[in-house]
């Protein structure tokens, strides 16, 4: 018979005969939430390190592992709040060159940080040539989640997930990890979690411990109906473009994705304007940001990212709707567009 974990809210413990125990204080750690680490971390292969964000998660990876003045490489098309975060780092000395993750990362870079999927582009790095670089790897896994893809069993260094997303699935959790294969490099990471305070609540530790449960169960089912609406979607006439790597071949995802390839896609119609008109339009599908939970989302990406995206990209993520009844949405939806 197995039993819920139970949320242990306190914020100290006491010291048995004046030495600290294995809790002390709740910004160094909490029971919940290492019960919720040793989970994820189980699942990635490695050791994890929870966060109140996924952008937590993500400064504490730049502060820990990059130095002033030393250079990250950045796969391009990943997301955009990371190009966001390094350019508000840059008067402390942040410094970052965008390339196709695709191939290998440049010579000279410090620190390479890669994406799989990339959010919205949907491009699929090269794990071992990024993990044949002398600077460590930074993999966000967010939209793969350890069902589809371990990149830490290609080499790379550090995953990074945005645990708000399809770990957590049911759009009720903020939350960020971080998990890693070399001890040295978790207790850097821990580290600057601590001094910093960005740990995660017992309260978040906790959902994400209820959602590992049906996570595989969420995750295939994303991906076949996101593969069957991007299929559809490929050839609709107002559909200008989809991007999805299980459309087709891609010998990078077909590498280091098993098993599906996300409940993520995007799709372009002609325009900014025909974007805002479809994503206005949808009745079941809700026109919100962030991704990943058991609802379907869509959302036009131009309004947050410029010129970076095509105008007229919409982000879809795929719940577990009936994949029918979420294609008449778009469908209907896209005869305004």
């Amino acid at each position: 018979m197995t039993h819920e974990p139970v949320i242990d809210r306190s914020t100290r413990w006491p010291y048995a005969d004046g030495e600290l125990g294995e809790f002390s204080y709740s910004r160094f750690d909490h029971p919940t939430g290492v019960a919720a680490e040793r989970a994820l971390g189980s699942l990635d292969g490695g050791q994890a390190l929870l966060f109140a964000s996924g952008m937590a998660a993500a400064t504490a990876a730049v502060l820990g592992l990059a130095k002033p003045g030393r250079t990250i490489a950045l796969g391009e098309g990943c997301y955009y709040g990371t190009t966001k975060l390094f350019e508000l780092l840059a008067p402390w000395g942040v410094r970052f060159v965008q390339f196709d993750q695709a191939g290998p990362p440049p010579d000279g870079a410090d620190l390479v940080w890669i994406e799989i999927p990339g959010n919205p582009l949907l491009t699929v790095p090269d794990l071992e040539a990024a993990a044949a670089h002398p600077a460590p790897v930074v993999c966000d896994t967010t939209a793969a989640t350890p069902v589809l893809c371990r990149p830490l069993e290609h080499g790379v260094d550090v995953v990074l997930h945005s645990v708000t997303k399809y770990l957590g699935g049911h759009h009720d959790t903020l939350l960020g990890a971080l998990v890693c294969r070399d001890a040295e490099r978790y207790a850097a990471l821990r580290a600057v979690r601590m001094q910093t305070g960005a740990i995660a609540s017992p309260d978040a530790a906790w959902l994400l411990l209820r959602s590992l449960k049906t996570l595989e169960l969420r995750v295939l089912r994303q991906s076949e109906s996101a593969l069957e609406l991007a299929r559809r979607l490929a050839a609709h006439p107002r559909v200008v473009r989809v991007r999805y790597p299980g459309l087709g071949p891609d010998p990078l995802a077909a590498r280091y994705m098993h098993g599906g390839f996300g409940g993520l896609l995007s799709f372009d119609v002609a325009d900014a304007d025909a974007a805002r008109r479809v994503e206005t339009s949808t009745r079941l599908i809700a026109n919100a940001t962030s991704l990943g939970g058991v609802d379907t989302t869509i959302e036009g990406r131009f309004r947050w990212e410029g010129d970076r995206i095509p105008p007229g990209l919409l982000r879809l993520s795929v719940g577990i709707e009936d994949v029918e009844a979420l294609w008449a949405d778009l469908e209907q939806a896209l005869a305004k567009a």
